[in-house]
């Protein structure tokens, strides 16, 4: 079997969002700090992406429902609410991706970054279940990349959303697991 090279995607877990999801974030945050601290010791690459807009948000079309709904400046790309939260804070030289859309791809440099890195597997993670994790995942996998979502490293407003997605939509594409049975992988 060929050697694959995995890189640990944590998606829009910025201090804005972070801040709208309240205790089911921090369940989250504890879940993926362990979960990066194994990827850095196994020297799994952790790329951290964000959904940020230039001042005035330039774009943001007024046909996009969700991100005109937002305002154009509750997203800007200078302050504080877009930047990644403190409990999973990049390191220096790990790569921050700042995308315009709500899939990773979109918008953003990130296939360009992975393949720079020679990656072929994602592991996902992130904020939303039913937003950026769902869109990324239909995007890399039509993108031929490996999948895995860690089920407990991804949250949703609406619980019912996620354990579909987890149980009956995403298996489709990816392995579905929680953090710890990755951690037992990746440690192997």
């Amino acid at each position: 079997m060929p050697v694959t090279t995995s890189a640990l995607l944590v998606m829009d877990v910025q201090n804005g969002i972070v801040e709208r999801f309240g205790e089911h974030a921090q369940d989250l945050l504890s879940t993926l700090a362990r979960t990066i601290g194994v990827a850095r010791e196994v020297g799994i690459p952790v790329v951290y992406v964000r959904v940020a807009f230039r001042k005035g948000a330039p774009e943001v079309s007024a046909r996009n429902r969700a991100f005109a709904a937002a305002g154009s400046d509750a997203m800007n790309e200078t302050e504080v609410t877009t930047e990644v939260h403190p409990v999973v804070t990049p390191r220096d030289g790990e790569v921050v991706v700042t995308k315009r859309r709500v899939s990773a791809f979109s918008g953003s440099d990130l296939d360009a970054v992975l393949r720079a890195l020679d990656v072929d597997s994602l592991v996902l993670t992130g904020i939303a279940t039913g937003g950026v994790v769902l869109s990324t995942l239909r995007q890399a996998a039509d993108l031929d990349f490996r999948l895995t979502v860690l089920s407990d490293g991804c949250v949703d407003a609406d619980p019912e959303t996620h354990r579909v997605l987890m149980d009956k939509v995403f298996p489709r594409q990816a392995s579905v697991m929680t953090a710890e049975e990755w951690i037992t992988t990746a440690r192997q």
